[in-house]
């Protein structure tokens, strides 16, 4: 089991990439805090995966919260080796202008300070320790942005330069940080990414970019967030990896 005796924190773990993340870490041996704004989708989703995970609501804009997220994983299993900044939100995929002032607001505040909020309180525990993980779910929108998404596509850029700079900062202290960039993917925020109904029709035409020829799935980020996580990328941080079945060539 190639996370045996870790314990982590995913949240935005109800539904899509983090349920797929906090089942893969279970399965490799960690225990799990499966932290959703969704409490009940939170308990779904840790109810599934037995007594090696615990649900926690949380809303990852709220420092208070985060606190009380991180404290569930010290008081229930003792210990925080990993932190996956997984919750996200998008406005729905239209002109920029059109994008109201509420929605740019909620995507900075979900998609970035929550990882400012998460990062302070993490990383004392981890100091504590003597090292640990962070992982951040950013986008191929941060890398090779499209019209349509521009707000958002913007705080997935502030992801992977806050990714990079925390990874120098924190080396010394032997706490690691990537992020894992995915491509549109099949999770419940498809359709706010398309900007229309989610028919064949719709998906061919996103899928046509893609050059393995499919959405990206849970399973598919999972599988990224268990090696990032594990000894075995020990050496690895500052990576900024594309799950994109080849997106962003």
């Amino acid at each position: 089991m190639r996370l045996a005796g870790k314990v982590a924190v995913v949240t935005g773990g109800g539904s899509g990439f983090g349920a797929g993340i906090a089942a893969r870490y279970v399965q490799e041996g960690a225990r799990v805090v499966v932290a959703d704004l969704d409490g009940a989708a939170a308990e779904r989703v840790a109810g599934g995966l037995g007594e090696d995970a615990v649900a926690v609501q949380a809303d990852v804009t709220r420092r208070d919260q985060v606190e009380r997220m991180l404290g569930a994983a010290t008081e229930r299993f003792g210990a925080l080796d990993i932190l996956v900044n997984n919750a996200g939100y998008s406005h729905r995929n239209r002109p920029l202008l059109e994008v109201e002032e509420a929605d740019y607001d909620r995507c900075f505040d979900v998609n970035v300070k929550a990882i400012y909020h998460a990062v302070q309180l993490a990383v004392p525990i981890f100091r504590k320790q003597g090292g640990g993980v962070i992982l951040n779910t950013s986008s191929t929108a941060g890398l090779r942005p499209r019209p349509g998404l521009t707000w958002y596509n913007a705080t997935k850029g502030a992801v992977n330069v806050l990714t990079q700079s925390m990874a120098v900062e924190l080396a010394p202290e032997r706490i690691r940080v990537n992020a894992i960039c995915p491509v549109i993917g099949e999770t419940g925020l498809l359709e706010t990414f398309m900007g229309v109904a989610d028919t064949p029709d719709a998906r061919a035409k996103f899928i046509a970019t893609i050059p393995l020829g499919r959405l990206s799935q849970p399973k598919d980020i999972a599988a990224a967030a268990v090696f990032l996580a594990s000894d075995e990328a020990e050496f690895v941080t500052g990576v900024l990896l594309e799950v994109d079945g080849g997106r962003c060539v």
